[in-house]
């Protein structure tokens, strides 16, 4: 008797400590070049261009959207709580892809550059972007879309002064009804998004520019 209770400990203690298998975590970001263009080129001469120095700041969102995890909503079930991926994350928060994104794409319309607070250099104004959501939002268990919304705020440098403030909202089907079409759906909205951004900016930026003129 004793010996058969020896041995039963014996195995629970080794199934407590045998390692267990890992499904690896797939990581993702928004790809090398815009997702919904041939090439970058094509997209950038479709773009109206900057002629002011602009920095770009760090986008800010809700603690929630602050982290790598790629959320998803349930529309059918209860569209105000936001479930993760498991096994899949972004390589970064949304709110750096998404700056990195947009700063990228400014860099290529803008004559005079883009700034990042780092660098110590002076712009003329300042873009401030404020994310709002970046989920996979299902109507069903099979059909799902993407939803980016984000607020932007043009403000002059020298005074501080709020230029222009808008929001933005975009949304795209998901191919698949998983992490891997939230991704893809994610990627080709915020593309779109900072398109129609950078069309915005240039409008106020011009805006401005003629009455800057006629004081």
């Amino acid at each position: 008797m004793k010996k058969i209770l020896l041995f039963i400990m014996a195995l629970l203690t080794g199934c407590a400590i045998a390692p267990h298998t890992q499904i690896p975590v797939a990581m993702y970001d928004f790809g090398l070049q815009s997702p919904t263009d041939a090439s970058s080129a094509s997209v950038i001469s479709d773009q109206p261009q900057l002629r002011v120095s602009l920095l770009v700041a760090e986008a800010t969102a809700p603690i929630g959207l602050n982290s790598q995890t790629i959320q998803y909503r349930l529309a059918y079930h209860n569209p105000t709580q936001t479930h993760n991926y498991a096994n899949s994350r972004w390589a970064a928060a949304p709110t750096a892809l998404l700056t990195q994104k947009i700063r990228s794409r400014i860099t290529a319309v803008t004559n005079n550059g883009v700034i990042s607070a780092g660098d110590g250099v002076r712009a003329d104004y300042t873009l401030r972007l404020e994310l709002e959501e970046f989920s996979q939002v299902f109507n069903t268990t099979e059909q799902s879309h993407a939803v980016v919304r984000l607020r932007a705020s043009l403000v002059e440098r020298g005074t501080r002064t709020l230029l222009a403030q808008r929001s933005f909202s975009m949304e795209q089907v998901a191919p698949t009804a998983n992490a891997t079409g939230a991704v893809h759906a994610l990627a080709v909205a915020s593309d779109k998004l900072t398109r129609e951004l950078i069309d915005w900016l240039a409008a106020k930026l011009e805006e401005e520019k003629k009455a800057v003129k006629r004081d």
